[in-house]
Order: structure tokens, then sequence, then C-alpha cells
């Protein structure tokens, strides 16, 4: 059951619609939007989508009109703009499951990790309609859903987190290596990622039923800011490793004896780590990328990290990089569950990914904020606290579901806010086309066997580009933060830890001794776990702090600023130049005229002279 706003009105009556009159209307609606120019392509300026920044050239352009929520759609504008979302995600949704399923993660084989991009894209399409759908649940005054063009995707939160277990296991013995401790593929660590993942969404799931007021009061921009600031951090250092030819036993070159070239020493042009060539072809991807912003298009500037892709792609093909052993072993088509993972509960991982998961809950309450505001819907009132109830009860089941659906969690995604403020279309239907096309580029899996061929590399250079702006972001969110001295002791506390155990992730390996006690292990694992990963002592510990540390008075008070302080400087050498004359002006008054005002004179002379009468 959709929410009430978004139910039909009759025309001119004002009237609600009863369902046989909605069904009866049907007909006559399809046929109106099939069979008329105005139902396939409306009036809006195709052309400014798709017309380039050249300078010297300038792009004469009528005002784009406005497609709010529930307005009548064109239907090929529908499916233009619901490919430049697609578009826009595409990155985002593809690049979790590599880095999870490469040599730094569960090392899976590469059949494994084309099902993986495969369903990515499929559940990311299918959860990102039950965000823009927004379900009422019958009897309560809850919702599922913002009804928004709330997108959703594999997240990065959950990266360094799944990265760091993972290293955690193969040296425990949980996941397998071989004799001369090289990582063999450990789908049961994968397995055990996605069920505690799964277990741990409960805790969203469970707070999306209290006030967005509280949520906002408990998790500030003074907790959130630096975590999601920290993750982009950490994951930077795995986009700079694959940038420079891999992750995984090829990226560090031994003194002495025969080293691992990458990505391997069987692929069609293996090369040292740090490679010239491999450092071009990043290169390429990240100008290309900047050239896009610069110069592109509106929907090339929207999708600039896809094209940016594209271009390395091409050149890594034409140079020979590329295997087309695994694109052509792909099948056909592929869908959910084709393949399938021990799912189990790994207690170390309980304390990262409930931080996650709040980071997770904070990002959807700023991304839906967002979503609305260029939507051009309240940002306020009963109707945005439904949509931020329903959004973050969607992002909670949304990561259940993608856990039981063999993925990562998810989490809604930003990006989409520039394409709609871009485009002026705010329409649910561009989102419904946006996961039509997620869904069709999923299940086949030929084009998600590509996505996986895509060298190191090259993958490397977009997503550094990518990391950098969840860092970016994180970095925003902190600006909304008055620097007041509690604030700024909060921050510089949690960021000491957070950037030290991302800068030394190892610091914390040698605190516990080992112990034959399983229960005692996994309980040091988990503390090891969380002290070595950087965003997770930062949420904790700037959590904790907030809710410590009271509010001082002099907080309030505004500070200075480098600005303010030149300012005051020049006063105070203006008042010492000017403090002989009134002196001689104040000694030739009488003691009747003394701190009174002189005729003509502004309220601040009035003021010095009554002062300089005082002290003389």
């Amino acid at each position: 059951m959709s929410d009430g706003p978004d139910q039909i009105v009759a025309p001119n009556t004002g009237a609600r619609q009863t369902f046989g009159q909605k069904m009866s209307e049907i007909p006559r609606r399809l046929r109106k939007q099939f069979t008329t120019r105005e139902g396939l392509l409306g009036d809006y300026d195709y052309a400014f989508l798709f017309t380039p920044n050249i300078p010297g050239f300038k792009r004469a352009r009528r005002a784009a009109p406005f497609f709010g929520l529930n307005d009548k759609l064109p239907i090929m504008l529908a499916l233009v703009l619901g490919f430049q979302h697609a578009l826009a995600m595409l990155a985002g949704v593809i690049t979790p499951p590599i880095i999870l399923s490469g040599q730094g993660g569960a090392n899976l084989d590469a059949e494994t990790a084309q099902y993986l991009v495969s369903t990515s894209l499929i559940v990311c399409g299918i959860l990102s309609s039950i965000q823009i759908t927004r379900f009422h649940i019958y009897g309560t005054p809850y919702f599922i859903g913002t009804g928004l063009i709330s997108v959703v995707g594999t997240s990065f939160a959950t990266i360094p987190v799944a990265t760091g277990a993972l290293t955690q296991m193969y040296e425990t013995g949980f996941c397998p290596t071989d004799a001369a401790g090289n990582k063999l593929p450990c789908p049961r660590g994968y397995g055990a990622i996605i069920g505690t993942a799964a277990l741990c969404a409960l805790l969203e799931i469970g707070a999306s039923f209290t006030k967005p007021t509280w949520l906002k009061k408990i998790f500030p921009p003074i907790v959130t800011g630096p975590t999601v600031a920290l993750i982009g951090i950490n994951l930077i250092r795995s986009g700079f490793q694959n940038w420079a030819g891999g992750s995984g036993n090829c990226s560090t070159r031994p003194t002495s004896g025969p080293f691992q070239l990458c990505p391997s020493n069987t692929a069609p042009r293996p090369l040292p780590w740090g490679s010239a060539e491999f450092i071009g072809l990043g290169f390429l991807v990240f100008v290309t990328i900047i050239l896009c912003e610069r110069f592109g298009s509106p929907i090339m500037k929207s999708c600039a990290v896809v094209v940016g892709l594209l271009m390395g792609c091409i050149v890594a093909g034409a140079c020979g990089y590329f295997s087309k052993a695994g694109i052509d072993s792909a099948p056909a088509v592929s869908f959910i569950w084709v393949k399938t993972f021990p799912l189990s509960i790994y207690a170390p991982l309980i304390l990262p990914f409930l931080a996650v998961y709040i980071v997770l809950m904070m990002e959807a309450i700023g991304d839906i904020t967002a979503s609305c505001d260029v939507s051009r819907l309240e940002v306020e009132g009963r109707t945005f606290d439904s949509r931020i109830q329903g959004g973050v009860l969607a992002d909670g089941l949304n990561g259940l579901l993608a856990c039981l659906c063999t993925i990562s969690p998810v989490s809604t995604f930003a990006q989409n806010n520039g394409v709609i403020a871009l485009t002026k279309c705010a329409n649910r239907k561009a989102g419904y086309c946006a996961c039509f096309f997620l869904v069709i580029m999923g299940v086949f899996s030929k084009f998600a066997a590509s996505l996986v061929a895509i060298p190191s590399s090259v993958l490397g250079g977009m997503t550094t580009f990518l990391f950098s702006a969840v860092a970016v972001s994180g970095i925003r969110i902190i600006s909304t933060v008055p620097f007041t001295r509690r604030n700024r002791f909060i921050l510089t506390a949690a960021l000491a830890l957070g950037f030290g155990a991302t800068l030394v992730p190892t610091w914390f390996n040698y605190v516990f001794s080992s112990t034959d006690n399983d229960a005692l292990a996994g309980f040091f694992n988990a503390i090891k776990l969380v002290m070595e990963t950087g965003f997770a002592v930062t949420a904790f510990l700037s959590l904790f702090l907030n809710l410590v540390l009271p509010e001082e008075i002099e907080d309030e008070v505004v500070e200075i600023t480098a600005d303010k302080a030149d300012d005051e400087a020049d006063r105070l050498e203006w008042e010492r130049i000017r403090r002989p004359s009134q002196q001689r002006r104040s000694a030739e008054l009488n003691g009747a005229d003394r701190g009174k005002s002189v005729g003509g004179g502004s309220l601040s002379d009035d003021v010095e002279k009554a002062a300089v009468g005082k002290s003389a």
C-alpha cells in the first residue's frame, strides 16, 4: 500500500478515485502514453544532456521543466534518465564484490567473482525498488521505503571490516593456506562475513522505529563525520595498491629471489608491482574522469567514473592486458543463489559491523534529506519524518536481504542526488527504469565477467577516486559541526586513534598472548579487530565522548577567526593613533561639556569622548 500523498486524485474534483475508476482509466492512459508525442518524448531538451562543454562554443539552452515525484513523465525521458542513474551507480555497485572476492579478500575463483558481481547488480536493482515504492505497514504509523529516487548499492563501509576479518581468518586457520603460506579460496570466510552482517542488520531495523530527532541526537555529525572520513582514507590504500598492479601476494617485492608478478605469473602481460605501465593505466582513468568533469556533457559528468573506466578498458584491451578466458567460460545468464555460501556467525566481526550499521543509518538519513531537498519536497514535518523512518527501516531490511542473497550489505547511494539536481527529474519512473537496467546488466553474466576481467591498475585508478569521494563526504559532514573547544577535543581524541590504526594496522597484534581457550581467543580477536579498524575505533570513541562530555558555556561564544583577529588588531592600532588627538581635544573642553555629544558626531564618537573625559 503506497502512502497517502502518492494516491491518485480525480481531475477538477479533488475527490479520491475508487479502485474501479483507477482500473478503468489504465487502457486510456497507456494508449496516450505510447501513441502520442507528449507521452513518448514530451518537451524536454534532450540535446542538453548530450552537448559537451567545449571552450569557445556557446550552448544555448532553455530551462528544462521540473518533473516532480508523481508528475507525468515521457517514456523516452524515463528510460534515458533511468539509464543515467544506473550508470552513475554502476562503479559503486561492482567495486565491493570485486575487492571482497579478490586476493585482498576471500581469494575466490573467477567464476564465483563473476557471480557476485552479477548478483550485486540484480539485488541492488530489486532492493532499490523497495526504497522507491514506499509501503505503509497496515495498522501502524510506520512505512517501509522513502517514496523517492533513493537507490541502494553495495556499501563501501563493509570493505575495511571484511578484509581485516579475512586477514585474521587466514592467520587463525579459519581460512586455508597452502604449505608456502599462500591464501587459498575461502568461501567459508565469506559466508561468515555475510552471516554476521545479516545478524547486525537488526540494529538498524530496530533503530528505525525511534524518532529521527533522537537518532540525530545520539549520532550527530561529530560522530558520523570522522567515521565516514576514516572509511574513505582506509579504502584509498587498497585503491592505490590496485593502481600499482594489484593487492595480495604480488604487492610486495622481496629483497632477493624470485617474486610474483601482477596480477599473476600466467596473466597475458604480467609485470612487477609498481611498474610504469600499471601506473600509466590508472593515471589514464583518473585523468579521463577530470576531463569529463571539465568538458563533458551533463550525462557524462554524472557518469564520469564509468567513462574513465571505459577509457582505461579500451587502452588496456588494445595493449593486451585483458584475458578472455573468464569471459568465454562465463554462462550466458545468471541469477541469485546460483552459488551459495555456508552462513555462520564470526564473533569478532559483531562489534565492527555494529559500527558499520550505525554509519549506514546516519548516511541514509543524510541522503534521504538531500533527496527530499533536490526533489523539492519538505525537509521537516511529519511527512519528512515518515520518509526518514521508512528509509532507515528499508535500509536495514535491505542490508539483511542482501546478505541472504549472498552479497555484502547495501546502503543508500548519494551520487544519484546529483543526477536529480542536474536533470531536474525527481520522478519515480526514472528510478524504476534504473532498477530495470541494473537487473538486466546483472542477469546477462557476460557483462559481469567482463567487469571482473578488468586489470587491477584500471580498477585502481577508478576506485581511488571513488574512495576519496567517501573521505570527502566525511569531511563535509565534519564541516557542519561548530568548532568549539569541546568538539575540537572530541575530534582530536577520536581521530588520533583512528588515524593511528589506519596507518599502522598491526599496532595491536601483540597485546594479547595466545591461549587454548577458544571462547577467550574469540574475545581477544574481537577486541583486536576493533582496535585495528580505524573507523571502528573512531566511531566508538567519538560516540562515548559526545555522550559524556558536557556542553560548556564558553562553547557557545563565537570564535575569533583569522579575519576577525586582523580586524581587531587594526581597530586597536587605530585607537592608539587617535588617542593623543582625542586627549588634546578633551583637554580643551570645560568640565561641563565633558562627556556630552558634539553636534553632528556619531554615536561611537560620543562614547569615545565620554570615555576620554572620564579618564581625564
